[in-house]
């Protein structure tokens, strides 16, 4: 009998290979992951079956190991809010706009935030210079042409080189409580709209997306005029997306609109149907009542409700206070003013 995927024809069965995956997990790799790694070894065990293209186990090969060695040096940093940084590796040290980086990464800096820039000159240069080594991470693109790594965070413990991009797009989102970006060419505006897409999709959580620029600019003002009369204007967007950006020119407005962003709101998950938010206070019985009244549209039922943890997110933040909600998971631009509204709220009212 001819076998159609060209795979040995003395593989073990399927319920061979599951008894020794799971043999081998519980030995070698205990713990709550367990099941996760399950399930890779039996990805693994279908690219086998399926008689995968070399190519391809190479790339999903170098991908895993890309995103294993970002993952590890980032993890001493879990608790320190990062940004990420974007704008032109053309950008010379002279320009307003590079001025303009140097400052808004060391006020970040000095609100007790780390920057993450691509490791290159111009911007990220900038970005890097103004936060110090210490507090920079550089993610690195490795290029024929043009890319190379700057001297700041050369040699550094937290400089990652990426091969593809897409892991390295990952790691930049996954790592940032926040995104600047500033004047750039084709990269930057893949990197500020790759950004809007997951916000807006809800495939990333809500963070405050900036875009600066030397005072007077008019490069982020042309964007937004392109944006409004070719997107918006023809329906491609919804006028509530127009709230997932701010365009400035002050290096005070866009930390402001950073920093401020985490002054009561902490973080969002999802459990079940229900998004949850998680507050660093409770909010006052007024406030509670105007959100539900003003953004009533944002809900696909229910009423929004404050609360403590729910048992599901197994005592993650344990200490914060919830909004729970039954969110239409699409209104991502009114849940943004919704948050804007919960963080401008008085204390003690």
């Amino acid at each position: 009998m001819s076998n159609p995927t060209n795979t040995p024809a003395d593989l073990p069965t399927r319920a061979e290979r599951e008894a020794d995956i799971e043999r081998f997990t519980q030995r070698h790799l205990p713990g709550e992951n367990q099941d996760l790694y399950q399930d890779m070894l039996r990805t693994l065990c279908r690219l086998l079956r399926e008689n995968a293209g070399r190519g391809d186990v190479k790339l999903l090969n170098k991908a895993l190991g890309e995103l294993r060695y970002a993952l590890k040096v980032f993890a001493p940093y879990a608790g320190i809010h990062k940004v990420s940084m974007f704008g032109s590796s053309r950008t010379p040290e002279d320009h307003p706009d590079y001025r303009q980086a140097v400052e808004f990464a060391r006020r970040m800096c000095e609100n007790g935030w780390m920057v993450i820039t691509g490791a290159g000159d111009g911007i990220m240069k900038a970005g890097h210079g103004g936060a110090g080594r210490e507090a920079s991470f550089g993610v690195a693109i490795r290029l024929p042409f043009e890319q190379k790594t700057n001297e700041i965070i050369a040699d550094d413990s937290k400089l990652v080189s990426f091969r593809y991009f897409f892991t390295r797009k990952v790691v930049f989102m996954k790592e940032a409580a926040a995104v600047a970006l500033f004047p750039g060419g084709f990269g930057t505006q893949d990197e500020g709209f790759e950004a809007l897409v997951l916000i807006q999709t809800g495939k990333a959580p809500l963070v405050p997306i900036v875009m600066l620029e030397q005072p007077g600019g008019t490069y982020w003002p042309q964007w937004r005029a392109y944006v409004a009369a070719e997107l918006l204007r023809t329906g491609m967007i919804n006028e509530q997306d127009m709230n997932l950006f701010c365009i400035t020119d002050n290096v005070e407005t866009a930390v402001a609109n950073i920093v401020q962003f985490y002054r009561v709101y902490h973080s969002m998950r999802y459990v079940s149907e229900e998004l949850v938010l998680r507050l660093e206070r409770p909010l006052s019985p007024n406030t509670l009542a105007r959100i539900n009244t003003e953004f009533k549209p944002i809900l696909a039922s229910g009423r929004i409700e404050q609360c403590g943890p729910l048992p599901a997110e197994n005592g993650e933040f344990a200490d914060k206070t919830r909004l729970k909600l039954h969110f239409d998971r699409q209104s991502f631009g009114l849940l943004r003013k919704m948050i804007n509204l919960i963080n401008h709220e008085e204390f003690g009212t």
